[in-house]
């Protein structure tokens, strides 16, 4: 048997599929041709792969091919009980796309369209690329680079025993960050670097049969570094790899996207990655998605999350929701980090824990000004409510959509230390890298380590109590309780913008009462008068 495909190999092997287009597609559209073909190519050598199974359980590839087709008409595979895991018709299979030599775009766009009516758990996962598609009367990705970047693809097997699920997901993910390198802005909606994931996943600590849930999921990495840690704690090498013994149940993994290609990625990340889960398509903070039985929100033992950094939602989104998610208090609408934080703690169940990645600001916004803010006061509920276990200052220029640090905020609603606080600053903890910094191992360690071992280390963290975050105005960000040679903290561009919206805000809804005021002082006026 030839050897397993390492991740290097796998990572250099995509770079050069998505060079066999770099002509006439911008680096940001890669993807959406690239990431399907690679997603058929595993579903294409798998299911090879599983018809040789059969045919040496039954001794002849005819009745194998048999026995699937049988089990296709009576809709078994369909529903997910087959002896494969999806069915993949002879249009659609890799030997026969690599025969096609004219119309192939056609050809492509058909086969990934065959391949989700047959399988329903695929659509609008694979189907969404038309890769005949044409704009100004061109085509977009003529047929002579779909050959190059097919006959790339060809180059290796996909299935089973060539390459391991954690490795080719791996490698998958290694193509969404190249992804995201080159679509500056707007790649931070889809896309968390993979250490703050693996860090996120570690602080969490999921447990085996532990349900896990992210409301703004993005490509799935969250999700799945959870997964990968639960391997890593209680799976078994087997071949050189981790597997989960049968002893242990899986996580049961559950998320919401609402961008239709990158709810599509997450899917076909889960599957990349041999994962089960429940990912809805739609808008979390106007219609969650996941609801029980009764219509209530579904509650989860993990959250885990990187909602969008202050997003902007109508303050009718909150006033008007029917879930009672917004207890706390309504956010401004200029910044949605509260919003998102107690939809998800509405989400945890009585002992549940989440780890969310915010903008620094939500942390410190509002806290010293005079008079009310909205954030602040929202804050101040979640510490007077013992929620609030620990939050930490990431590095500058971890993110591909923007240079900020970043916090991520931990609540449990059953603290290991009531009444504390753990407050730790990361932010010089990182390695350069091009274009982004990154967390090395060694840093992870560290964190991880104050984090579970509870520990206040000078320059790197502090414990507070509830009573001294109330005596700063509720003011939580690790910058202000843990100085790093003693340098002063100034306030990110950014964040001066949020609080500039903030305060136009608050001033357009003072003037607002103002003039109510007014007027029913001058109604009264002109009762007395009369």
């Amino acid at each position: 048997m030839a050897a397993q495909l390492d991740i290097s190999t796998l990572e250099s092997w995509l770079w050069d599929a998505a060079c066999a287009i770099r002509g006439p597609v911008d680096a940001p559209k890669f993807k959406d041709y690239i990431l399907p073909l690679v997603f058929l190519k595993r579903l294409s050598d798998v299911f090879d792969d599983e018809l040789t199974r059969l045919a040496e359980e039954y001794g002849s590839r005819d009745i194998a091919v048999r026995i699937v087709e049988e089990e296709r008409e009576r809709g078994v595979i369909a529903s997910g009980g087959g002896s494969v895991r999806f069915y993949i018709p002879e249009h659609a299979r890799w030997s026969n796309i690599r025969k096609q030599t004219a119309g192939l775009g056609q050809y492509l766009t058909d086969a990934v369209r065959v391949v989700a009516r047959e399988n329903p758990r695929l659509q609008g996962v694979i189907d969404l690329v038309d890769f005949n598609a044409t704009t100004a009367g061109q085509r977009i990705v003529p047929d002579e680079y779909l050959a190059n970047l097919v006959d790339v693809l060809s180059r290796h097997r996909l299935g089973l025993k060539d390459v391991e699920p954690d490795i080719l997901g791996r490698a998958y993910e290694y193509l969404l960050r190249k992804f995201a390198e080159g679509q500056g802005q707007s790649a931070g909606e889809f896309y968390t670097p993979r250490e703050v994931a693996v860090l996120m996943a570690r602080i969490l600590e999921p447990k085996p049969g532990m349900t896990v849930y992210d409301p703004c999921c993005g490509s799935g990495g969250l999700l799945i570094k959870c997964h990968l840690r639960l391997l890593e704690t209680h799976g078994e090498k087997e071949n050189g790899h981790r597997r989960l013994p049968s002893k242990y149940a899986p996580l049961r993994l559950f998320g919401q996207e609402i961008n239709p290609a990158t709810f599509a990625m997450a899917r076909m990340n889960a599957v990349i990655h041999d994962m089960e889960a429940d990912i809805r398509l739609g808008d979390t903070m106007r219609k969650p998605a996941l609801r029980d039985s009764a219509g209530h929100l579904m509650r989860f033992e993990l959250v885990t999350a990187n909602p969008m950094w202050n997003q902007d939602f109508p303050v009718d989104v909150y006033e008007h929701d029917s879930y009672e998610r917004f207890r706390f208090g309504i956010p401004p609408a200029s910044t949605a980090d509260w919003g998102w934080l107690q939809h998800m703690l509405a989400s945890l169940n009585d002992s549940g824990r989440m780890a969310v990645v915010l903008d620094t600001g939500a942390v410190s916004r509002g806290s010293g000004n005079q008079g009310s803010n909205r954030e602040r006061d929202i804050r101040k509920a979640f510490v007077e409510a013992d929620l609030i276990e620990a939050v930490l200052l990431l590095p500058e220029n971890l993110f591909y959509n923007t240079t900020a640090p970043g916090i991520i905020i931990v609540i449990n609603r059953k603290k290991r230390h009531p009444g504390e606080i753990l407050l730790i600053n990361a932010s010089k903890l990182f390695s350069k890298g091009r274009p982004k910094n990154y967390l090395a191992d060694k840093h992870i360690e560290t964190i991880d380590q104050l984090y579970h071992e509870w520990k206040a280390e000078e320059g790197l963290s502090e414990v507070i109590s509830k009573e001294k975050a109330a005596r700063n105005d509720y003011n939580l960000s690790p910058s202000r309780y843990v100085a790093i040679n003693d340098v002063e903290e100034v306030l990110p561009l950014e964040e001066a913008v949020v609080l500039l919206k903030e305060t136009e805000e608050e001033r357009t809804e003072a003037d607002r009462e103002l003039d109510e005021v007014l007027r029913t002082l001058g109604l009264v006026l002109e009762r007395n008068e009369s």
